[in-house]
C-alpha cells in the first residue's frame, strides 16, 4: 500500500489534529467553539481528519448565502494565518477541490504520513479500518467511486439536501436499534498500516471513543475525540503534536 507523505517544514513547532466536529447550523455552540479555536490556536498548522461537517452535499452549497458559506469564511480567515489540511470523513466525503481552494485548505489522502520533528505519524479518519462493519464498508466503496459522486452531484442541490436528510434519519434510527454492533478499528489492520508506513503511532477519529491503545511491538493508536459544545460536560478536544510527543488539549 502506498502512503502519501507530508514533511513538516523546520519552522513548524506544533501541529494540531482535530476531527469529528460534525458542524451543522442547528448546533451553534459547537460552531462557535470551532470558530474560537481557529481564531486563537498557536499551532503552526491544523489537520482536520474528517467529519468537519455533519453532512456535505456538494461544494455548490457554499456558493449560496447560508451555513456553508459562513463556514467557508471562517476557514478562509484561518488559512490566512496558518496552513489548514483536510482529510475526508464518512460525512463529508463530497467536499471537493473547489471548496478547499476557496477556503485555502489542502486536501490530503487517507491515510497520510506526517513527518514532524523526526517522528512519523500516520493520520487517518479511521473508518476504512473498521473491518467488522462490512455493511458500511460496502457503502463506503460505493460512495467514494468517482462515477457515483459525479452522478449524485449532477442532481439539483435541493434534491441532494433532501436525500441527505433521509440518509441521516435512517442513520439515527439505526443508532437506536438494540441490535447494532459498533465496530472498532481492527488492531491487526492498524499494525499492518503502521509497519508499512514506517510509523509508530496511528492517529484517527471516526469512532468517537477517545483513548490511547497499545498495539504491541512498540506501536500504538491514538483516537481523537468528537466535538459537542452543548453536551454535559461539553466536548472540544484536540491532539497537539510537538517535539515532546502527543498531548491532548481540552478546550472546554
Amino acid at each position: 500500500m502506498a502512503f502519501a507523505e507530508i514533511v513538516a517544514p523546520p519552522a513548524w513547532r506544533t501541529v494540531d489534529l482535530i476531527s469529528d466536529l460534525h458542524l451543522q447550523a442547528s448546533e451553534p455552540a459547537t460552531v462557535d467553539a470551532w470558530r474560537g479555536y481557529l481564531d486563537t490556536t498557536p499551532a503552526d498548522a491544523v489537520f482536520i481528519l474528517g467529519d468537519l461537517f455533519e453532512v456535505w452535499v456538494g461544494d455548490d452549497a457554499a456558493t449560496l448565502p447560508g451555513f456553508e458559506a459562513q463556514c467557508a469564511e471562517v476557514l478562509r480567515a484561518a488559512s490566512a494565518r496558518r496552513p489548514l489540511y483536510f482529510m475526508h470523513g464518512n460525512r463529508d466525503f463530497l467536499l471537493g477541490a473547489d471548496f478547499a481552494a476557496r477556503c485555502g485548505m489542502t486536501l490530503v489522502a487517507d491515510p497520510t504520513v506526517l513527518v514532524l520533528h523526526g517522528e512519523r505519524w500516520l493520520l487517518s479518519h479511521g473508518d476504512a479500518l473498521c473491518l467488522e462493519d462490512t455493511e458500511y464498508l460496502r457503502f463506503r466503496a460505493q460512495v467514494r467511486a468517482p462515477e457515483w459522486q459525479q452522478a449524485l452531484l449532477a442532481r439539483p442541490l435541493e434534491e441532494r439536501r433532501t436525500l441527505a436528510r433521509s440518509v441521516r434519519a435512517q442513520s439515527e434510527d439505526r443508532k437506536r436499534s438494540p441490535d447494532v454492533v459498533w465496530a472498532d478499528v481492527d488492531a491487526d489492520a492498524a499494525r499492518d498500516w503502521l509497519q508499512q508506513a514506517g510509523a509508530r503511532t496511528l492517529v484517527h477519529g471516526h469512532t468517537h471513543r477517545p483513548a490511547n491503545h497499545d498495539l504491541g511491538q512498540g506501536l500504538r493508536r491514538v483516537v481523537l475525540s468528537d466535538w459537542d459544545a452543548a453536551a454535559h460536560p461539553p466536548r472540544a478536544q484536540l491532539l497537539c503534536l510537538s517535539s515532546a510527543g502527543a498531548q491532548r488539549v481540552d478546550l472546554r
